[in-house]
């Protein structure tokens, strides 16, 4: 929800009368009254609503919000809406995050795994957090792979059929794709491919990407998802994407 300072900050630029009744229910979950949607303008300094029809003015929005019994509401396509205009739930502190990211993704060499993540972080400042998960590790499983493929291939195929008999050895990345990610992980530390510790932590990215790649009750939070990408922007990306 936009707080006081925001929605006056927002109120005051130059936007339509739809955008701006837009922004006043996007201040509060609630279903809006009329009366409601012009009080809260006014304390926010827009003066000049009181002579708008703002029934009117949000009927004529194409679905962006929608009268309902108890009121107007903002529909998930006006949310959306709201976002492309630059407006985010996001907290100020959440915004330094995903700026700090950004920064840090300049840093990848490789253009194509650069542009995966940059859409991973998009997700994540849209509030897509369980998207950017995704997105995220499939990104760098990517890179590992690839790793493998080019440095340690047959140290890994060796490692592999140590353990599993049955293994077959692998030629390309999408070979690799044969084997369970988590076992994954465990052979590239057996050959010192990654280290014991970032091994714990890719699997703590890989079990936090299970519960977002299935429907269940799970949330995550802003904070979360950034602590993630940003494991893998150190552990993975930075190092591996060249």
């Amino acid at each position: 929800m936009l707080k006081p300072a925001e929605l006056k900050n927002w109120l005051h630029r130059d936007l339509s009368r739809a955008d701006k009744v837009l922004l006043v229910m996007a201040s509060d979950e609630s279903p809006w009254q009329v009366a409601e949607i012009k009080a809260r303008a006014e304390d926010a300094g827009l003066r000049e609503i009181r002579k708008w029809n703002v029934s009117q003015i949000a009927g004529g929005t194409n679905g962006l919000a929608i009268s309902t019994p108890k009121g107007w509401e903002l529909t998930d396509a006006g949310k959306q809406h709201l976002r492309n205009l630059g407006v985010a739930k996001i907290s100020p502190a959440a915004v330094k995050v995903a700026s700090d990211l950004r920064n840090m993704l300049a840093k990848v060499k490789d253009d194509d795994t650069r542009a995966f993540v940059q859409e991973a972080v998009e997700c994540y400042e849209l509030e897509l957090y369980r998207s950017a998960v995704v997105m995220a590790w499939l990104a760098a499983v990517h890179v590992l792979r690839r790793v493998i493929v080019q440095h340690h291939l047959s140290a890994f195929n060796t490692e592999a059929a140590r353990v599993d008999a049955k293994w077959k050895p692998a030629k390309t990345s999408d070979d690799l794709g044969r084997m369970p990610e988590g076992d994954f992980l465990d052979r590239m530390a057996a050959i010192s491919a990654i280290g014991k510790n970032v091994k714990e932590e890719l699997h703590k990215c890989l079990k936090l990407r299970n519960g977002c790649g299935h429907p269940n009750t799970l949330k995550v939070s802003t904070n979360t998802v950034a602590s993630l990408i940003e494991i893998l922007l150190l552990n993975v990306f930075q190092p591996f994407a060249k």
